[in-house]
């Protein structure tokens, strides 16, 4: 496998500018999800990697070498699309087989057929090899399309919602193959996508785009727990962050700069005790956890507990945030942190 480099890449559309001078370094053998909302130019970078498109500005280097210029042919890097785009006269075995007879591969038939059926025993399909495209479930479709990339063994795996068409159950059990899979290969892969969940389920980092612009890169819980802005925030926990004005909620201190007070669900503290008085819209049980809608000074929140509550609508109850949990935003939506009174002295006078 490979390292991916990206430097100062930029990309445009007529007027709208689809990656802004982006920086991003995949390394050897890790799995980096890009996370964003339609017109983020997740899509539009991997094509850049893929060399599908071509940068106005920057460049892109795989293994060390600078590809910018080079085709995507000569790229070896594989690309997995959101549809399955299989052939669908062929057998399984002959739409994993395809890849492998294309101009200069120069193997022989035994080696054809070996490397798809390791590939197919990988993927937990080789039971399906002689069935036609058409009779497969849509899991086993996108396994096969997985597996047609996987057979070249390629430097670089690229996804694009590689899952985004199954329904639920479906892409939990892809996700854990998945996962599985690039970890017995040690392969590198870019994997695009907007669902929060398979970006923390998979990721070994995360990176958020907005725009064009790479606004935040880390590991799952570290985007999750210290996001660099309200925008990164939104992007993952379910229910969504919950965004407050300060003063809304009773804090012992508060950065001075801080105008927007961010509290996930799980960090608000129901109680009978002290803090603000808020009332119950409405109690969802989802089994293991229980969603609560609140009302707090006419805007809503919610509160997020790990059993089933026995609170009722329109019950009011003391809310307060759990210790070290709040996070503060400026006007302009970026993440500021609490500095206390002796690394303020010692930022100032260097003690």
């Amino acid at each position: 496998m490979a390292e991916i480099a990206l430097q100062a890449i930029s990309k445009s559309f007529g007027s709208t500018r689809a990656v802004k001078d982006l920086d991003l370094t995949v390394r050897d053998g890790e799995f980096v999800v890009l996370l964003g909302p339609t017109g983020a130019g997740k899509t539009t970078t991997l094509r850049l990697i893929a060399g599908l498109e071509k940068p106005e500005a920057g460049r892109v280097s795989i293994d060390a070498m600078d590809v910018t210029e080079t085709p995507t042919s000569a790229r070896n890097v594989a690309f997995v699309f959101q549809q399955y785009s299989l052939y669908p006269h062929y057998s399984v075995l002959e739409n994993l087989a395809f890849p492998l007879k294309a101009p200069g591969q120069d193997l022989s038939a035994e080696e054809i057929e070996a490397r798809v059926r390791e590939i197919a025993e990988l993927l937990r399909i080789d039971h399906k090899l002689e069935n036609r495209a058409t009779a497969l479930s849509g899991g086993e479709m996108q396994r096969v399309a997985i597996g047609r990339a996987l057979v070249r063994n390629p430097t670089v795996f690229l996804m694009d919602e590689p899952l985004s068409s199954l329904d639920a159950k479906l892409r939990e059990d892809l996700r854990v193959e998945l996962k599985r899979i690039q970890r017995d290969l040690g392969a590198t892969i870019v994997y695009v996508t907007h669902d929060q969940l398979e970006a923390m389920t998979l990721a070994d980092r995360i990176g958020v785009l907005d725009e064009g612009e790479l606004v935040q890169i880390g590991d799952p819980r570290e985007v999750y727990e210290t996001p660099a802005s309200v925008y990164v925030a939104q992007r993952l926990g379910s229910p969504q962050i919950n965004l407050l004005a300060v003063g809304m909620l009773d804090l012992p201190s508060v950065p001075p700069s801080a105008t927007t007070l961010g509290v996930r669900p799980e960090d608000i503290v129901l109680d009978q005790g002290e803090g603000a008085l808020a009332r119950v819209i409405n109690v969802e049980h989802l089994g293991v956890e229980t969603v609560i809608l609140l009302e707090l000074a006419g805007q809503h929140l919610h509160a997020l507990l790990g059993d089933a509550a026995s609170l009722e609508e329109g019950a009011e109850i003391s809310i307060s945030v759990r210790e070290g949990a709040a996070l503060f935003f400026d006007t302009n939506g970026k993440r500021v942190d609490l500095v206390t009174a002796s690394a303020r002295e010692e930022a100032v006078y260097g003690t």
